[in-house]
């Protein structure tokens, strides 16, 4: 079985609202062992929602839909859907009466127009809507179902794992098991040479490779009657990877660089303080971002004076006047500075030219030095992280940033 996703809304061919819908669903239905090989996105026009329903019926078994069930003029939604199986629409007192129960309790009046949310397709099987007034629903028929849901992320989300999700389940005979592999160091297209003939050679579980901004991961999907079957079936091949990058691997479904450093900081009982200067404040924040963070993050400091440098964690004038702030001495005295401040387990620095100005032919824009302070000493590593054309601070800070989280996780394994 597979399914096709189709997003009703002018504001998203607009960019006025990111469609974050269409990502929620295609994981679950990836979950639900239902495939996805199309993503469309029409704006409230009838001839045109019409147009993309039939293509997407064409080529799928399924249609999932969010948006246009609203009780304006331009929700088109289920009144398409109907058409297309040659359906009536109908009044659904069950949720009709939850439309006016939703009302008394706003103490509002419930418009006339609203009544249209509550107006369904014949023999539709109806989605109650916990978060707001449309409900969704599901019609089936000649082999092929479609499948609506509200376009607001808070509703749909609901509605899609309470209901529409054990409504696909009860309809599939397999169930896809995915996990990513996350890898730092290392680019895409080595790693899909490498790897070219092995992820030929697998059929069951699959590897794709998908690029990040300065990491990429290798998603490994396996397909089984049960979850806990296709789960077995990707074990050897993650292993498989992981002798092989063993150096560049930072987690399995970590998610991000900085999840993977908080939560081995806390399994490991340490504790990191952050010194920034080109960054500011960007590692800290997204350590930060993490729930849990408060157990292993000591403080973090932004110093982009060389007199904050000094006063505040004990760079040395002499080191600043000798090498200058972009320098791997100062990013060592930075991170002992840190360390020492606050008594963390872990000091982590960074400093160097984010651009688009400041560089100069022995210190170029995107130059960068990350330095780390343990117990055992300091090292650093020096990076040149300009792509080479453009302004590019934002880049060259995230991608900074992550380097020095990429450093401080693996001072962490040690």
């Amino acid at each position: 079985m597979n399914a096709e996703i189709l997003c009703v809304g002018t504001e998203l061919l607009l960019g006025d609202i990111v469609n974050t819908n269409a990502a929620h669903i295609a994981k679950g239905l990836a979950e639900c062992g239902v495939g996805c090989y199309y993503q469309t996105v029409v704006g409230d026009n009838p001839d045109r929602l019409k147009h993309c329903l039939e293509q997407a019926m064409a080529r799928a078994d399924m249609v999932i839909m969010t948006g246009g069930l609203g009780p304006t003029f331009d929700d088109l939604t289920k009144e398409t859907v109907a058409d297309y199986f040659g359906l009536e629409m109908q009044m659904h007192e069950p949720s009709l009466q939850r439309l006016r129960a939703f009302f008394e309790r706003l103490g509002r009046d419930m418009t006339p127009n609203n009544e249209k949310q509550a107006m369904m397709p014949k023999g539709a099987v109806v989605f109650e809507n916990a978060q707001g007034t449309a409900p969704g629903l599901a019609v089936e028929g000649n082999g092929k179902t479609a499948i609506l849901m509200p376009g607001p992320p808070r509703e749909m989300t609901m509605m899609f794992d309470s209901q529409v999700k054990p409504y696909l389940l009860g309809r599939s005979d397999k169930t896809l098991v995915s996990h990513n592999i996350n890898l730092f160091g290392v680019g895409e297209s080595n790693v899909e040479y490498e790897l070219r003939e092995y992820m030929e050679s697998c059929s069951n579980p699959t590897i794709a490779p998908y690029a990040k901004e300065g990491e990429m991961l290798l998603r490994v999907t396996a397909s089984a009657a049960t979850a806990k079957e296709a789960d077995t079936l990707t074990h050897p091949v993650i292993e498989d990877i992981r002798q092989r990058y063993e150096k560049n691997i930072y987690g399995i479904d970590a998610g991000t660089l900085e999840n993977a450093l908080v939560s081995l900081l806390a399994e490991k009982g340490l504790t990191i303080a952050v010194a920034e200067s080109c960054t500011g404040g960007l590692v800290a924040k997204r350590i930060t971002d993490i729930p849990g963070a408060s157990r292993v993050f000591q403080c973090g400091v932004c110093t982009y004076s060389n007199e904050m440098k000094t006063r505040l964690i004990g760079v040395s004038p002499d080191t600043l006047e000798a090498h200058g702030a972009v320098s791997a001495e100062t990013a060592a005295e930075m991170a002992r500075g840190v360390r020492t401040l606050a008594g963390a387990d872990i000091g982590l620095a960074i400093t160097g030219v984010a651009g688009p100005d400041g560089g100069t032919d022995e210190k170029p824009v995107g130059l960068t030095f990350i330095g780390v302070s343990t117990a055992s000493g300091e090292t650093v590593k020096e990076r040149q992280l300009s792509r080479g054309y453009g302004s590019e601070r934002a880049f060259i800070r995230n991608i900074a940033a992550s380097n020095a989280l990429w450093q401080a996780l693996k001072a962490a394994r040690k």
